[in-house]
């Protein structure tokens, strides 16, 4: 088996640095805000049938929304592993007015500036998409042939922000397609959410809480004949935040941090009156460990606990279920595993510095391929979701780069090369 450093000795000065760039240029421009993943779909396929894929298939998880998927068979006695990412992107809502008048206006022309490509979906998350199948063709082009096989899927609906979307539809479908046998099964996958090439095995898990307060309106005047749902919301708010610094003191996962809660809305008034209405929104961060359905019975005991008023009423609802009807759940794998690091000394070796072990911020989607599909999983890929979702999105050129060459030198790492 030829080492890292060898491999990827071979393999970078093979790499088309200009046709990279052109490839996630044109994928940027395949807009593909959640719901209209099937423009991302077609470029995808044409891509991926130019990879000689043994098989390739596109199926709608909904009407006119494709997911896509591609196996390469390698030639037998190797692992199998898979690339996997999510289709849509968020809106673009303020970029054109935040850019007007400079390169970087149009959000889909993945505009070139100062080494790094801007445009939405640049980093979270088609730099990854790309450097990933960049990578099996950097093989091909290098004449090594692999053991094991590759595989890429690609899904829709991991965004949320649009109406009826943003349920992880897409991946619901895959999942179950591999389950089915419909889809083959990968011993170990690479989510490609930005992760500026370090590696994640472990992230959060959320759920988001919807709280509506009632109590009865009154003119400002007769205020006994009300019952103030502002002030009963005051009490929830209070006990909310006591519950948060408690949360944190319940101890912290080595790679995510501590659970809390922030309240990300609050809504009440009434005119010249007293408030019969109050409504509040909140987040919860889990980490790996918490239980879903016992962490959301904890805050409503807090909610319901803050308000001693029979007559105001509360009703919490959670409109955010992904892999649970709750939330998503968070995961972790043993980060010492020998393909976590494996994948590592591959990023390490291509750009010094990368391929650290560290925790995801966020939630996506490897609690289906971890819970449901038995997959163990990873999130590495190019990009910083800290700009992410914002109007400052892009990826550095060289981070790009890095990541389709340490991609190929782990496909043949992990997979087995068949010749020498």
């Amino acid at each position: 088996m030829m080492a890292i450093n060898e491999l990827i000795t071979k393999l970078r000065p093979l790499l088309d640095e200009a046709a990279a760039i052109d490839f996630l240029q044109r994928a940027i421009g395949r807009e593909s805000i959640t719901g209209d993943e099937a423009n991302m779909v077609a470029f995808l396929e044409t891509a991926m049938a130019g990879l000689k894929l043994s098989r390739l298939n596109k199926e709608e998880f909904l009407p006119g929304r494709p997911n896509i998927w591609g196996h390469r068979q390698g030639q037998g006695g190797g692992r199998h592993l898979m690339i996997i990412g999510h289709t849509d992107t968020v809106h673009v809502e303020g970029w054109r007015e935040k850019w007007a008048g400079t390169a970087r206006e149009d959000p889909f022309a993945g505009a070139l500036i100062e080494g790094a490509i801007w445009g939405r979906g640049a980093g979270d998350l088609k730099a990854g998409i790309c450097a990933g199948l960049l990578a099996l063709q950097l093989l091909d082009k290098a004449g090594i042939t692999l053991l094991g096989d590759v595989s890429f899927a690609f899904v829709g609906d991991e965004e949320s922000g649009q109406p009826g979307s943003g349920i992880s539809a897409g991946i619901k479908h895959f999942a179950a397609a591999v389950k089915d046998g419909m889809a083959p099964k990968p011993e170990f996958a690479i989510y490609v959410e930005p992760t500026r090439l370090a590696v994640y095995p472990a992230q959060i898990g959320f759920f988001i809480a919807d709280i509506e307060i009632t109590g009865k309106s009154a003119y400002f005047g007769v205020p006994e004949l009300g019952r103030d749902a502002l002030k009963a919301g005051h009490r929830v708010l209070s006990a909310l935040w006591e519950h948060s610094e408690a949360l944190g003191e319940t101890g912290a996962h080595d790679l995510v941090g501590h659970s809390f809660l922030l309240v990300t809305e609050l809504r009440a008034g009434g005119y010249i009156a007293v408030p019969g209405n109050c409504s509040l929104s909140l987040i919860r961060k889990l980490r790996p460990g918490e239980d879903l359905d016992e962490a959301a019975a904890n805050l409503e005991q807090v909610v319901r606990g803050a308000v001693s008023d029979p007559e105001i009423t509360i009703d919490i609802a959670y409109p955010a279920g992904r892999d649970h009807p709750l939330g998503g759940s968070p995961v972790e794998i043993d980060p010492v595993l020998p393909e976590v690091r494996e994948l590592c000394a591959c990023l390490d070796a291509t750009l010094e510095g990368r391929g650290q072990i560290e925790g995801a911020p966020f939630w996506s989607e490897t609690p289906f391929l971890i819970n449901e599909i038995g997959c163990p999983a990873v999130y590495c890929a190019p990009g910083d979701i800290r700009n992410c979702h914002t109007l400052e999105e892009h990826v550095h050129v060289e981070e790009y780069l890095a990541g389709i060459v340490a991609f190929a030198a782990f496909m043949a790492s992990y997979c087995g090369l068949a010749e020498e």
